[in-house]
């Protein structure tokens, strides 16, 4: 391409026997949003690592403003001109935030003009990164990569995490780098986001690129035909609205009454019973992340009770909660797992808690428990051997898998879909929908709304630490976002218990 900001052309990497990239060609034009798609472990992450000097292409070309060039280190990134947004935080989370810009270089005084352009001042740079919320970090790295002041963002996932208000204020940002005749190359999993924003875009396919084309012209139908290929007719057929009945038993199994925890959550009430999915709806900051630690044991209320079965629970250790089947798979997926052991390990660890004790290890059961969570929930078993290798994607799977294998009652998902693939979300959502076909309760927080309708049967929306609404799944999305800003809405709520969905 012509007069192209940057151009790749056949970059391929292998980690070992595992293939990640096997031949991309990319070209992004000055002045435009290029957005890079796939399904996980398509490559898009070791794409933006390669073109940032964190990883070296086994073979290849890269070419800035039509120069060939060699990025061997970060900083020959930096000194062409290219600066990313990683997907996940680059802080070191037991240093401050001045002592992380330190490490990198960066003049705290442009951070603070840029997050004041954002409308993002008062942030103490004395804190601790591990004090500061996800969304904020998130927000601290896209200031640090734009006081570079780079011909090209890389954004890998970054608005997975973030509220629809920090998410405006990124596309804010790309506007801006496209009016200065800068270029942003944006990788998101959303693609309303793609559609909405982007220029052009490239899809990737098994470490391949397979297309490039305008988002807004082929709509989400080409987007992820492209990006699955054969499999694209499945997924259409799950995305196809379809209405099931669903019996809900009246007596619940998990309920919280009056529960209030610090200055994040009180007065919250809400149930949910076998055969039923709960949507959380909120807003960044209103208490859903105190809400599923209490509901899950990590943290006892102060004011109020937790139930199951309708006795009240005291929970000393999140093992108490376990026992009684209910079993969380938290917002961040990494931290859940223990990334240097396989697949096999991480899924069977939560079987070891009810071995007798002195009792042997039947290992028989264990494989046996394993391959059918693996096996139900397609994970790509290739980099088995240790977690950490495997795509987000497949890391998600692997946290939900961990309590199959064990059994449960009652799981808690915290935003189970963030930075995941198209195809994974509609696995996500079968397996949730069976896991209530099966008796099984479901109490699920998603950022994003579109999904109350695919896959809950009501929704309680939290405002301010309270229960605001409770909403029907067939809710529109703006119904739901004006229920979540804690405005009045229209639509009346639901009973607990509902006879019918829709998907």
């Amino acid at each position: 391409m012509n007069g192209a900001l940057l151009t790749t052309s056949a970059v391929a990497k292998s980690f070992g026997t595992v293939v990640a990239l096997r031949g991309v060609d990319l070209a992004v034009a000055p002045g435009e949003v290029h957005a890079l798609l796939g399904a996980n472990g398509a490559g898009k992450s070791t794409m933006v690592k390669i073109l940032t000097g964190v990883l070296r292409a086994d073979s290849g070309a890269i070419e800035i403003a039509g120069r060939p060039v060699e990025m061997r280190r970060p900083a020959d990134a930096r000194r062409f001109g290219l600066a990313p947004v990683f997907q996940d935080p680059a802080m070191v989370p037991d240093l401050t935030v001045a002592d992380n810009l330190r490490l990198t270089g960066t003049d705290p005084r442009t951070i603070g003009q840029r997050l004041s352009a954002m409308d993002l001042d008062g942030l103490d740079l004395d804190e601790q990164a591990r004090d500061i919320p996800l969304p904020f970090l998130r927000m601290l790295d896209l200031a640090r990569a734009m006081s570079a002041d780079p011909q090209l963002l890389l954004l890998d996932e970054i608005t997975a995490a973030l509220p629809p208000d920090l998410s405006e204020r990124v596309f804010a940002v790309m506007q801006e780098w496209r009016s200065r005749n800068r270029s942003v190359l944006f990788i998101s999993h959303r693609l309303a986001e793609v559609r909405e924003h982007c220029d052009m875009c490239t899809v990737l396919r098994d470490g391949r690129s397979v297309a490039s084309f305008v988002p807004r012209e082929g709509g989400e139908a080409q987007i992820v035909s492209t990006m699955l290929g054969e499999a694209a007719n499945a997924v259409r057929e799950q995305a196809r609205e379809r209405v099931r009945a669903v019996r809900v038993e009246d007596r619940p199994i998990l309920e919280a009454r009056s529960v209030g925890a610090g200055r994040q959550l009180d007065d919250v009430s809400l149930s949910v019973s076998p055969g039923e999915v709960l949507g959380i709806v909120a807003l960044e900051g209103q208490g859903q992340e105190l809400l599923f630690d209490v509901l899950s044991g990590n943290r006892q209320p102060d004011r109020g009770d937790i139930a199951v079965d309708g006795r009240v629970v005291k929970a000393g250790h999140p093992f108490d909660v376990i026992r009684k089947g209910i079993v969380l798979v938290p917002a961040d997926r990494i931290n859940a797992l223990l990334p240097q052991r396989s697949i096999r390990e991480n899924v069977a660890a939560p079987l070891f808690n009810r071995v007798a004790r002195w009792g042997p290890i039947r290992g028989r059961v264990e494989r046996q428990r394993v391959a059918e969570a693996v096996d139900r929930l397609s994970i790509d078993t290739r980099a088995a051997a240790q977690v950490r290798r495997l795509s987000g994607g497949n890391q998600q799977k692997v946290t939900i898998a961990r309590w199959l294998a064990p059994g449960l009652r009652v799981m808690l998902l915290f935003d189970p879909t963030r930075g995941i693939d198209v195809g994974t979300k509609h696995q996500v959502y079968d397996l949730v929908r069976a896991l209530a076909e099966e008796g099984a309760a479901v109490v699920m927080f998603t950022s994003e709304l579109r999904e109350v309708g695919l896959v809950c049967d009501r929704a309680a929306v939290l405002h301010g630490g309270r229960v605001v609404a409770e909403l029907p799944a067939t809710a529109s999305e703006s119904t739901l976002l004006t229920a979540a800003h804690g405005l009045e809405v229209d639509e009346a709520p639901t009973p607990s218990a509902v006879g019918a969905r829709h998907e």
